[in-house]
């Protein structure tokens, strides 16, 4: 796994722990993260929903520089499936 990957997880598994439904990070050439009732781990599963943006999007997501509904108005950010579960994850990262 990307060092990216590796520093994704153990950041969501801070914030969110589980999660009730199931959430995948896209991040563009480096891997996927898998958010679910499960955890927070390094995986390329089936989702409900899929975001999907760089790293340096992604990154500053999860510290807190880039808002997440700023970068998908933008299009740095692009989510397929349930939207419902992006907006419901999103909460929590804040």
């Amino acid at each position: 796994m990307s060092d990216i990957i590796d520093k994704a997880v153990s950041e969501l598994s801070e914030k969110i722990g589980t999660f009730d439904g199931s959430v995948k990070f896209v991040i563009e050439d480096e891997g996927s993260v898998m958010v679910d009732d499960a955890g927070v781990r390094g995986a390329d599963e089936e989702a409900e929903c899929t975001m999907t943006a760089d790293a340096e999007t992604f990154e500053g997501i999860l510290d807190g520089s880039v808002n997440p509904t700023s970068a998908f108005m933008s299009g740095k950010l692009r989510v397929d499936g349930d939207m419902s579960q992006a907006m419901r994850l999103g909460q929590q990262l804040s």
